[in-house]
């Protein structure tokens, strides 16, 4: 089954709702960076949300970036998305290893107290930037506290990640479900009732739920009306041209250095892992372009 996420509303718009299947793109994520199972786990749930609401944006060159700064083992995550659900992001420490809480893999404990930052960028002078603490750590929480306080959008957000017993992503996927401000308290009361019914959106992946049965289950009885669907996907548009600039920025002393030195470098970009090789010869194309 393919990635991709749902778009709907509910009792005649006045819920606005996503749910996502993010299986491959967390896997893809997993592989890339070599994350541990808590790793993938925290990134896997901020990738799901970024994703998400990346596809809530309107205009193609819109950017989301979702950062969490903690003191927790992992040392913070940043995730960016545009509003094509195209996502990527990494985690400080990707090799972090902690004993499971209560059967389950410690999401909070790894990640730790901080703070969550969203900052969309949509071709304004500046902008847009909120930041709230972490209430949980869980991520899930934390966003559905974020949109209730930074935004004034009372939400609810369900995050989920499933390891196999051999570390590779089992499945992966959330909802988000935010009310209007003109929701009825009948459609609040049972939307709420609904919301209790669902204890995690793991146990829904783990029965093969889709992102549409999953928005069914907590949405069903308030009309669910599906607007669209949109494929969502680990993208990276990084590039040697783009990675050059980060050579750059090293500092002419430093890259003339390296030339003295007589040997090539390597420079990875932090959202891929992808490695890009710079040689003697390019690192003097660098340095003079640089003047």
């Amino acid at each position: 089954m393919k990635d991709y996420i749902v778009r709907a509303t509910a009792a005649k718009g006045q819920v606005r709702a996503f749910a996502a299947r993010t299986t491959q793109l967390v896997e893809t994520a997993r592989v890339r960076h070599s994350t541990s199972p808590v790793a993938t786990a925290a990134l896997g749930r901020l990738l799901t949300a970024g994703a998400m609401m990346g596809s809530m944006m309107k205009n193609d060159t819109d950017m989301l970036t979702l950062m969490i700064r903690s003191g927790g083992p992992l040392g913070g995550i940043t995730v960016t998305a545009d509003s094509h659900a195209n996502v990527k992001g990494y985690v400080q420490n990707p090799d972090v290893m902690l004993p499971a809480k209560n059967g389950k893999l410690d999401v909070g404990g790894a990640v730790g107290a901080g703070l969550l930052q969203v900052i969309k960028d949509m071709g304004l002078k500046e902008p847009y930037a909120g930041q709230t603490i972490l209430v949980s750590s869980e991520i899930a929480e934390d966003l559905t506290y974020y949109f209730a306080n930074s935004e004034q959008i009372p939400s609810s957000v369900g995050l989920g990640v499933l390891m196999e017993k051999n570390n590779t992503v089992k499945c992966a996927g959330g909802f988000l479900l935010q009310l209007m401000p003109f929701a009825e308290e009948k459609t609040i009361d049972v939307l709420e009732e609904n919301l209790k019914r669902v204890t995690s959106v793991t146990a829904l992946l783990e029965k093969e739920y889709t992102p549409e049965q999953i928005l069914a289950e907590l949405l069903g009885d308030l009309e669910l009306m599906v607007t669209d669907t949109l494929d969502t996907r680990f993208y990276c548009n990084c590039s040697k041209e783009r990675v050059e600039q980060a050579v750059v920025s090293i500092g002419r002393r430093d890259i003339q250095e390296m030339i003295e030195e007589g040997k090539d470098i390597e420079v990875k970009c932090h959202f891929c892992n992808t490695a890009y090789h710079y040689t003697v010869e390019d690192l003097k194309r660098i340095i003079k372009r640089s003047r």
